[in-house]
């Protein structure tokens, strides 16, 4: 019998995870909960909505799991609130963990975490609690991910790396070895990070300029 689960949230993160794990997991996703004050569908998904505050005395955590998904608002600070309030409810934290990606860090994986297809993640690489890695990533040896943090796709962080709790890592961005990201950081699409990233920071990356020449006067496309 599979394992049952709430999931938190009926947004399309939400509707992600209720694919995710019930296509490829040992769970059963069973419900949706949200605030009462965000609550306005008795259902998503096929399945019942029910208020956060009623959620533990409707789906016990004693036979139930749950799943925050949630993205990155506030710098994952509201994913971050949630995680704690259901773990303060009572309950386990569910992780996903695509069978497509490739994971050599002997399971290093806390609670809550999201883990996409075409991750690879080398070995002696520690990820924490409530970590989100979309598709495509490459988490280089020996480096941690904190809690909270969420990494875009095809981001590459190389050997060594620390990344601070609460950060977001934006899609192709790049990571050198052995440098420190500070909580709460910002690397935004596309950015180089050469060095230590104090906490609190944002790094753009240069977006690619139009350029003066219109399209219908180029010839080879």
């Amino acid at each position: 019998m599979k394992k049952r689960l709430v999931i938190f949230g009926y947004g399309d993160m939400a509707q992600l995870a209720h694919y995710y794990f019930s296509t490829a997991s040992a769970y059963e996703v069973v419900a949706f909960t949200v605030d009462a004050s965000y609550l306005k569908e008795a259902s998503f998904c096929g399945l019942p909505v029910v208020a956060f505050e009623d959620v533990e005395r409707m789906y016990p955590p004693a036979s139930h799991d749950c799943f925050v998904a949630l993205g990155y608002s506030k710098v994952n600070a509201v994913r971050k609130e949630k995680f704690l309030a259901a773990k303060e409810k009572g309950f386990s934290l569910a992780s996903f963990i695509s069978s497509r990606a490739t994971l050599l860090n002997d399971g290093q994986v806390g609670e809550n975490c999201f883990i996409f297809e075409d991750n690879t993640i080398q070995p002696f690489v520690t990820i924490g609690n409530n970590v989100t890695l979309w598709s495509g990533n490459h988490i280089g040896h020996h480096s941690v991910i904190h809690d909270h943090t969420f990494i875009a796709s095809h981001a590459v962080i190389s050997g060594r790396v620390e990344i601070g709790e609460q950060c977001f890592i934006g899609v192709n961005a790049t990571l050198r070895d052995h440098i420190k990201v500070g909580e709460r950081c910002v690397i935004g699409a596309g950015a180089l990070l050469l060095g230590d990233a104090e906490p609190d920071g944002v790094y753009i990356g240069t977006a690619t300029e139009r350029s003066r020449v219109p399209s219908s006067r180029l010839r080879a496309i």
